[in-house]
């Protein structure tokens, strides 16, 4: 019986592993549940020098902007001060995140559901006084926001961008001659299709949303 059970982990363990092989490398189903991030190998994706913050925004049919992000009854912070939303890096479930906030509260009939991105450089979190110490210029918050996704209120998905780092790596790509030019004379294997996405403000100095911006109030 104990040869059986081993036996059975064993052919167990490697038939989840070889299916968390195949979901990462076929890029099907590797976002269909949370638990697939259990099994799918991805461990080693690396590292950005820039810090990023998620805003989930619906708006109403009076063009009154809500904010999903904070729930009237709390916000989950599984490690630390940083709540759940922003530990989707692909944003696959951050909607959802705001379909259930828009379940449990009362509110006007909504057009869209929007998750947008906030980015700044990592070195802006260093306190005042090591600052001071290792730059010259005064410290100053760049901020930058970006559309990541735009749902429907049915849960359709509308739109979908990539994150501020991955359009900045493609920018530097189009940017160099020589890397534009090798690209002219190859011709891929897979078509990769990617979305450009837009920017919402650039180059802000400060931490609060533009003037020009709506205000985005708790729902009801």
């Amino acid at each position: 019986m104990k040869r059986v059970l081993v036996t059975a982990f064993i052919a167990g363990y490697i038939g989840v592993l070889t299916l968390g092989n195949a979901t990462h490398l076929l890029q099907y189903g590797a976002t269909s549940h949370a638990l697939m991030y259990m099994i799918v190998w991805d461990m080693f994706c690396g590292w950005s020098a820039y810090d990023t913050r998620v805003h989930i925004i619906a708006e109403g049919e009076s063009q009154t902007y809500y904010d999903l992000t904070h729930a009237p009854w709390g916000e989950l912070h599984p490690y630390g001060y940083i709540g759940r939303e922003n530990y989707d890096a692909w944003n696959s479930h951050t909607g959802t995140l705001g379909l259930n906030v828009l379940k449990h509260t009362q509110h006007e009939p909504i057009n869209r559901i929007m998750v947008v991105e906030e980015a700044w450089p990592k070195k802006y979190n260093l306190p005042d006084a090591i600052w001071n110490k290792r730059y010259d210029n005064p410290k100053e918050d760049y901020k930058y926001y970006r559309m990541r996704l735009v749902m429907l209120p049915d849960g359709t998905v509308a739109q979908r961008y990539n994150s501020f780092t991955q359009f900045q790596a493609g920018q530097m790509v189009n940017d160099n001659p020589r890397l534009v030019a090798e690209s002219m004379n190859s011709k891929p294997l897979f078509m990769i299709d990617r979305d450009p996405g837009r920017e919402i403000m650039v180059n802000s100095r400060s931490k609060s949303a533009p003037e020009d911006a709506p205000a985005a109030p708790n729902g009801n």
